[in-house]
């Protein structure tokens, strides 16, 4: 499998179907790949379901997404902060449906699913409304709520530096959920900063290697902005 470099943003996420599962990573906004979250509205797929771990920020990114109405649901572990008032205007409306899962748990599902593991069990909700409906069993004296795996059609996801190959590196907080979305994916794109040539990247410095990753956008918005910032420096 190769890596194919995508020229834009609408090269990047051409095929995304309707109805879709898509990851994307970011915490809050940190590591969220924002252009192809943008390029995704103007493809127009639609009835998506969205794992990640807030349910947008403001009215970029992620929001916006949300405020095209493109989604069904969202799965995520923080759906409310202060500016999540796209997302909680479509709940309150009944427009949008919600699962919440323990931010933990939410990164064993998907690492669970890049992993091939079926199912596993894990104390973390118990005996709380987030458990309800889930097989439990006591494992050493404590209680354990059955987990299942979250595979994506597609995940989108924001990394620091790519090379030619599809190995990706990551910028500090930034690396967040990118490294176990991209193995529970189908389909993966990395929007990233810059390539660089196969062998620019210290193999003992790789997160994500390259076999995982599908397409590479180079966000030359983000790039030139942050040169321009540094040449001010």
């Amino acid at each position: 499998m190769t890596t194919r470099l995508c020229a834009d943003a609408a090269e990047a996420v051409a095929g995304i179907q309707d109805g879709a599962t898509v990851l994307v990573g970011g915490f809050g906004m940190a590591g969220m790949p924002v252009a192809l979250i943008d390029a995704l509205i103007r493809q127009g797929a639609e009835d998506l379901t969205i794992v990640s771990n807030n349910a947008g920020n403001g009215d970029t990114g992620l929001a916006a997404l949300l405020a095209e109405r493109r989604v069904r649901k969202v799965i995520c572990s923080f759906p409310r902060q202060s500016d999540s008032y796209v997302f909680d205007a479509l709940y309150r409306a009944g427009e949008i449906e919600l699962e919440v899962v323990p931010q933990g748990t939410l990164a064993e599902r998907m690492r669970a699913a890049g992993a091939g593991i079926g199912a596993f069990y894990c104390p973390t909700g118990v005996g709380t409304p987030l458990a309800e409906g889930k097989e439990t069993r006591v494992i050493d004296g404590r209680a354990h709520v059955l987990e299942y795996p979250i595979r994506g059609d597609v995940a989108l996801i924001g990394a620091h530096r790519a090379d030619r190959m599809g190995n990706l590196v990551y910028r500090k907080t930034a690396r967040n959920f990118g490294p176990v979305m991209a193995t529970a994916a189908t389909l993966v794109v990395a929007q990233v900063r810059e390539v660089v040539e196969i062998g620019g990247i210290d193999p003992e410095t790789v997160v994500t290697p390259g076999i995982y990753v599908d397409r590479v956008f180079v966000d030359q918005v983000l790039e030139d902005r942050v040169s321009q910032e540094a040449r001010a420096c």
